[in-house]
């Protein structure tokens, strides 16, 4: 918290995920839009050459948070240290402002090509919650961590919500909220999606993600990324806004990605939400 009460988050304002499918046209026309960006560090950790210096003079001039995709926080396979040295080097030469990860897991003899839900169960909060605190003792940093889609009963002795909450709780980490996860889930898993964020733990968010999915039948949505935001998961932001406080959101798009203008309209939107929410609370 600063002097006048309010959190010090480690970003500010509207935010997009760079993809290098569009990272020469904002390297060429960086939009003034843009207050913070986001990469996966696998895709960068071994990048060198002539796209590893065009990244490094993107976190010269703006704040940069990290996303990853492979640390597998809920595997029964031993924490892969030698990566998560190696990603502290990274995060630390690029002055990264934040890492946050899935709360799923992704390997266990070998990766897994996906991120899988991990069993709501006691032991599991434990496990996940103790491979948290190692990873935070060796980064020397708090990391954030992101509440998933899924799309099949795990046979889990508790509920998803009561998971999250646990695991946060244990670790004694932060919360890296997904705004569509929250959205496709209550569909897939028939919940209220306001009641479920009115129970996050809002205190420990660090910046949240936003972003489309794909309607696969009336009652199942997938987390795709593919598509624009839709009106239902804009109104569950802007909820979000009203419980908590404005935080840091970013746009996240990978699949059918449009021109940079179009994203930009979208983290527009996002400003535009963030604005009018600042004003009501002021």
């Amino acid at each position: 918290m600063n002097i006048n009460g309010t959190k010090n988050y480690p970003v500010q304002g509207a935010g997009l995920g760079i993809r290098r499918s569009f990272l020469n046209a904002v390297i060429e026309d960086p939009p003034s839009d843009i207050e913070f960006m986001e990469v996966a560090p696998e895709n960068w950790m071994r990048m060198g050459g002539a796209m590893g210096r065009k990244f490094r003079s993107m976190t010269e001039r703006i704040p940069f948070v990290c996303h990853g995709l492979s640390l597998s926080i809920g595997s029964p396979a031993p924490l892969d240290e030698v990566f998560v040295h190696e990603l502290k080097d990274f995060l630390n030469f690029h002055n990264i402002r934040c890492y946050t990860e899935h709360l799923s897991y992704c390997s266990d003899d070998g990766h897994l090509y996906d991120l899988m839900p991990i069993p709501f169960t006691e032991a599991a909060v434990y496990h996940v919650a103790n491979r948290i605190q190692r990873v935070q003792d060796i980064l020397e940093r708090r990391i954030g961590m992101e509440n998933v889609s899924y799309y099949a009963n795990n046979g889990g002795e508790m509920s998803e919500i009561d998971f999250i909450n646990a695991v946060i709780s244990e670790a004694d980490c932060d919360l890296h909220i997904d705004i569509n996860n929250i959205y496709v889930n209550s569909i897939n898993h028939r919940y209220d999606p306001y009641e479920f964020i009115k129970s996050l733990p809002g205190e420990r968010i660090v910046y949240a993600h936003i972003a489309g999915h794909y309607i696969e039948s009336e009652d199942l949505r997938i987390d795709t990324h593919g598509a624009d935001v839709i009106d239902p998961v804009w109104d569950l932001l802007g909820m979000a806004y009203k419980l908590f406080g404005v935080f840091p959101t970013l746009l996240e798009r990978d699949f059918n990605i449009p021109s940079v203008s179009q994203l930009v309209t979208e983290v527009r939107h996002i400003a535009k939400l963030q604005s009018e929410w600042n004003i009501r609370d002021a």
